[in-house]
């Protein structure tokens, strides 16, 4: 998979995606204007495009005050159009695009397996200060709107590194154990319930003990308690 990602601060993304997992399976490209088809063995590239690249006048301008009246500014859309188009003729296939607002649809399990398994090719676009302009969405640019959670954040970088992880587990490759992301937190395989406790060695410390059922040995047993710890 290919993740592009439309931002104004792509610094914030050099942490998260250059440590851990996703530091092993990806990778990170910030030259992202001039970065045509990335040709790499890894199952997950990641390029990164500064918005402010693609602003307008001398001094690159990406925002503007609201019509209307109102606090805070808006990022134009003569702006975030025209570098979107730039991102999708560079890379092989049209992207699904996805938005990040508080009135997007919430972020799911089943809604980032969905995505993992339905699209090779990701453009994320990151909104700023009081957010994008509404005629990016109404125009078709935009094919889906994403939320985190009821609560509202200063931009899309923190959404889009969230969205980034999730998806990244359920790729082919990223994670050293496939079952890993089959047997954990609202997936499939456990009934979209949370995941039951582990415990490792030792086997007591400060009088708190491992459950006796994981130190049997007996695997039909284990399975029946760890069932019985879902919820």
């Amino acid at each position: 998979m290919r993740i592009d990602i439309l931002t104004l601060f792509p610094a914030m993304f050099t942490g998260p995606l250059t440590e851990s997992i996703l530091q092993r399976a990806s990778l990170l490209r910030t030259d992202g204007e001039s970065v045509a088809n990335i040709h790499d063995d890894k199952p997950l590239q990641i390029v990164l495009h500064d918005l402010r690249a693609f602003g307008a006048g001398r001094y690159r301008q990406v925002d503007d005050k609201p019509y209307g009246g109102g606090a805070g500014m808006v990022l134009k859309v003569d702006v975030v159009v025209p570098a979107m188009e730039a991102i999708i003729a560079c890379g092989k296939g049209k992207p699904h695009c996805i938005s990040f607002s508080p009135r997007g649809k919430r972020l799911t399990q089943p809604r980032v397996e969905r995505i993992a398994r339905k699209y090779d090719r990701l453009l994320l676009l990151c909104g700023h200060y009081e957010g994008i302009d509404q005629r990016v969405l109404d125009g078709g640019w935009v094919d889906e709107e994403v939320s985190i959670g009821d609560y509202v954040l200063t931009g899309g970088e923190l959404p889009a590194m969230v969205l980034i992880d999730a998806v990244a587990r359920q790729i082919p490759g990223v994670l050293g154990k496939e079952e890993s992301s089959q047997q954990e937190s609202f997936s499939r395989a456990l009934h979209r319930k949370r995941e039951y406790p582990h415990y490792t060695r030792p086997e007591e410390f400060r009088n708190l003990r491992v459950p006796d059922v994981l130190l049997s040995g007996h695997h039909a047993d284990i399975e029946r308690w760890r069932r019985s710890q879902l919820y």
